[in-house]
């Protein structure tokens, strides 16, 4: 999980490790051979989560305790920041490093825990939690699919992420509250207008949610109420729409389309085009 020197000098190198950034969130697949060394981040706490298929023996000190123990994949480490932590492994190491800044953090927890900007994070070993794993793949598909990463989607990723781990591994544990009936006809409209007019533009979840004046938590679960999908899945099917328009109504390269519709490159555009349509952007044009 740290930066260290292989144990065995003979052993190849690994490429370096793939990396995603977004407002408050790092994300990094880290593969090493064997080896030990120290981790410490000030402002960060991470979330070390294990993805080798075959589980490896791990000797892991923070906070003054030690555990020893072989990490199966999904199993989670959390340090909270400015927590320093020693680990040795055996064997190939394969993990998901994901870091969320100590500022992002207390401000999700006091937008969804209704003030709750105090809650920290405790140290826990090998744990296990059902919605953290999967918003953790997630954030591991995005990150070898779309390395530059949408924005909006990420942001989305984080906020999720946060919520579920402040709810897990906080010093006192909190429920979610419920969010019921959807986003008033005039707000959605005000969401669905904005996304509009900026298609061709990088659109983060903190845009939409200061419009309406709500935490991006509560924006997004109201949002999936009120049409039935996440706000990135409708920017997605918004600048496909936009995309099939322009290549009816126009003889703009594909490439440029792509980047008319706020995608970063004809293969995103393309990917992307596939998925709703059965069809390439080229073949949608032709037909």
């Amino acid at each position: 999980m740290p930066d260290s020197a292989p144990l065995n000098d003979s052993r190849p190198s690994h490429p370096p490790p793939s990396v995603l950034d977004g407002e408050g969130i790092r994300v990094e697949h880290l593969q090493n051979p064997p080896g030990e060394g120290p981790y410490h981040c000030e402002g960060e706490h991470t979330l070390f989560m294990t993805l080798a298929p075959r589980p490896i023996h791990y000797v892991q000190v923070q906070d003054g305790k030690t555990h020893t123990g072989l990490y199966q994949k999904g199993d989670l480490l959390i340090t909270p920041a400015n927590t320093p932590l020693f680990v040795r492994w055996e064997g190939e190491e394969n993990c998901l490093q994901i870091q969320l800044t100590d500022a992002f953090l207390k401000r999700i927890a006091a937008e969804t825990f209704k003030g709750s900007d105090r809650l920290q994070l405790i140290p826990a070993f090998q744990q296990r939690d059902g919605p953290v794993e999967a918003i953790a793949q997630l954030i591991l598909t995005e990150l070898q699919q779309n390395p530059g990463g949408n924005q909006l989607y990420v942001d989305s990723l984080a906020n999720v992420l946060a919520v579920n781990v402040l709810r897990q591994f906080a010093t006192t544990q909190r429920q979610l509250p419920l969010y019921e009936g959807g986003l008033p006809q005039r707000q959605l409209m005000q969401v669905l207008d904005y996304i509009d007019a900026h298609l061709d533009q990088e659109i983060k979840l903190a845009n939409l949610a200061e419009l309406l004046g709500m935490s991006q938590f509560h924006f997004s679960h109201l949002f999936k109420q009120s049409i039935g999908i996440s706000p990135y899945q409708y920017l997605l099917q918004q600048r496909v729409e936009r995309a099939k328009q322009l290549l009816k109504q126009t003889n703009q390269p594909i490439v440029e389309i792509a980047l008319d519709c706020g995608f970063n490159s004809h293969s995103h555009l393309s990917k992307q085009f596939r998925q709703l349509t059965g069809m390439t952007p080229k073949a949608f044009r032709v037909g």
